[in-house]
C-alpha cells in the first residue's frame, strides 16, 4: 500500500505526505567539513557543556519535495498531535476540495482500498468525507492514538503505517538525513534552541529549490534499476532523486604570494 500510494497516489487526486520524527540532536561538536580558508581549520573546544536535547518533527511531500519542520524539545503526544494537525489543517486548505460526486460504498471503497492485505485493518468511522490525503507514518503508539485518528479521518485523511522493522519505507527518514547534514556539519551547537533554528532555516533554504524524490522500489530491485533509469539513492529510504543533490563546491587552493608569476 505504501509503495502504491508514491506510484500512484497523485495520479489518483490523492496529496501524499510522510511523517517522521528525528534526535534527539545534542548540543556537542559534530564532524563533517566546514566553509574555511585553505590551511584555517575550523577549531572546536575539546570541552562543551551538555545543556538539553532537541528534535525534529517533520511533514515531507516526496512529490513536490517540499517538507515542514519544527524543532521541540521533547515529542510528546500533545505536542506532535497539536502540531500534526496544524499542520496538516495548512496543507489541506491549500488544496482545493474535492466534489463530493461519490456517495455511499463507493467512496468507503477508495477508503478501504488503501487497507486490503492488513491483518488488522483500522476500523474506519461510519461517515466518511472524500479521501484527499494519504499519510505515512512510523507504527508508534502515540500514532495510532484513536483521538487522532479520528480527527485525521474526519478531514479526509488516510494513514499508511509502516511495519516493524520498515521505517526505510517512510521517504521522510531520507530528507531528515539531508537536513541534519547540512544544518550541523561541521558545527557546534551551544543550546537547544540554535539546533532548533538551524533546522528550520536549513528546511527553508532547502523548499527554495526543493528536490522530488520517486519511490526507488524495494532494495534489491531499486539498485538493478539506478543504473537504467539513472537514479540516484538516497539515504534513509526507498527514495532516489532524478538528478543528484547539489553538493558543496570543491575549495579553490588559491596560490601563495611566493608561488606567484610574473
Amino acid at each position: 500500500m505504501i509503495e502504491a500510494a508514491y506510484t500512484i497516489g497523485a495520479e489518483l487526486g490523492l496529496a501524499v505526505w510522510t511523517e517522521d520524527e528525528a534526535g534527539p540532536f545534542q548540543t556537542v561538536p559534530e564532524p563533517g567539513r566546514t566553509w574555511q580558508r585553505e590551511g584555517e581549520p575550523a577549531r572546536q573546544p575539546h570541552e562543551y557543556i551538555r545543556n538539553g536535547t532537541a528534535k525534529l518533527m517533520t511533514l515531507f511531500e516526496p512529490g513536490s519535495g517540499q517538507v515542514r519542520v519544527k524543532g521541540v524539545a521533547s515529542v510528546t503526544n500533545a505536542v506532535l498531535h497539536t502540531w500534526l494537525k496544524e499542520t496538516v489543517t495548512e496543507i489541506l486548505a491549500e488544496r482545493a476540495v474535492p466534489e463530493a460526486a461519490i456517495e455511499g460504498e463507493q467512496r468507503r471503497a477508495t477508503w478501504e482500498r488503501w487497507q486490503e492485505g492488513l491483518s488488522l485493518p483500522i476500523t474506519l468511522p461510519d461517515a466518511l468525507p472524500p479521501l484527499r490525503m494519504l499519510l505515512v507514518m512510523d507504527n508508534l503508539t502515540g500514532h495510532r492514538s484513536v483521538a487522532l485518528l479520528l480527527w485525521l479521518f474526519a478531514r479526509g485523511v488516510m494513514v499508511l503505517y509502516t511495519p516493524l522493522g520498515g521505517c526505510w519505507l517512510n521517504m521522510a527518514e531520507s530528507i531528515q538525513r539531508i537536513l541534519k547534514r547540512r544544518a550541523l556539519s561541521g558545527q557546534m551547537p551551544r543550546t537547544p534552541d540554535q539546533i532548533m533554528e538551524w533546522f528550520e532555516q536549513t528546511a527553508r533554504a532547502w523548499n527554495r529549490a526543493p528536490t522530488p524524490f520517486v519511490w526507488g522500489g524495494k532494495r534489491a530491485a531499486r539498485r538493478q534499476r539506478q543504473r537504467q533509469r539513472r537514479q540516484h539513492r538516497v539515504g534513509g529510504s526507498g527514495a532516489v532523486t532524478r538528478s543528484p543533490i547539489r553538493r558543496p563546491r570543491a575549495r579553490i587552493q588559491w596560490p601563495q604570494p611566493s608561488q606567484v608569476t610574473h
